[in-house]
Parts: structure tokens; C-alpha cells; sequence
């Protein structure tokens, strides 16, 4: 049984894994819109709103945190210009859009994931 083992293992050992998934992160707050597959954006979605959330604070803490979790750059991005815009917005600053592509190679599905 599965009980209690949530998120998808890509293939990778759970180290790799972190840092995947924080390389992905970083290039969405950077780029606010990256071209991934769907398993990817869906796994990464929850957890880059939630800094959204923790930047909306504007206190040192969360400064801290963001920095913990992301690099400088992404960081500095998340904190000044993206959290600002979703002051008054409660949650949903993310958007999946399927592009209707898969991968040639096992078929997997192609989106976009980018900030509303």
C-alpha cells in the first residue's frame, strides 16, 4: 500500500529530486512562464504558490524563507515584483495550459504553466 506517499518520483533518488524540483521553481519565478510536461507543472504548482503566499507577508521572515528555498535571483524576483501584483488575491496565481503536444519519445504531455 501507498498510504501517505504523496508527490511523483521522476525517475530520481530524492536528493536529485529536490533539486529538480527546485531548478523548475526557479525557472518559472524567473522566467514567470516556462513549457514543461504535465506531471512536472502539476508538481511544482502547490509549492511555487505557496511562496507567493509566503512573499505577500513582506516581513524579514519570509524574505528568509524565500531565500532557503529558492536562489538569490528567483528570490529577490518573487519577493519585490511577482508578490506584490496578488496583494489583493487570495490563492490561484498559477495557470496550467495544455498545448495539446506530447513528447515524442513516451508521449507525455506538454503545458504551460505561467503566473495569472
Amino acid at each position: 500500500m501507498n498510504h501517505s506517499h504523496k508527490g511523483r518520483k521522476f525517475g530520481r533518488k530524492a536528493g536529485d529530486r529536490r533539486q529538480f524540483v527546485k531548478g523548475l521553481l526557479n525557472n518559472l519565478v524567473i522566467r514567470e512562464s516556462i513549457k514543461t510536461t504535465e506531471a512536472r507543472a502539476k508538481e511544482i504548482r502547490p509549492l511555487a504558490e505557496k511562496l507567493v503566499t509566503l512573499a505577500k507577508k513582506q516581513d524579514l521572515a519570509s524574505m528568509r524563507l524565500l531565500l532557503s528555498r529558492l536562489n538569490k535571483k528567483a528570490a529577490m524576483k518573487i519577493y519585490h515584483e511577482i508578490a506584490p501584483k496578488y496583494k489583493e488575491r487570495k490563492g490561484g496565481y498559477l495557470r496550467i495550459v495544455k498545448l495539446g503536444i506530447v513528447r515524442k519519445r513516451d508521449g507525455a504531455p506538454w503545458v504551460e504553466i505561467k503566473f495569472v
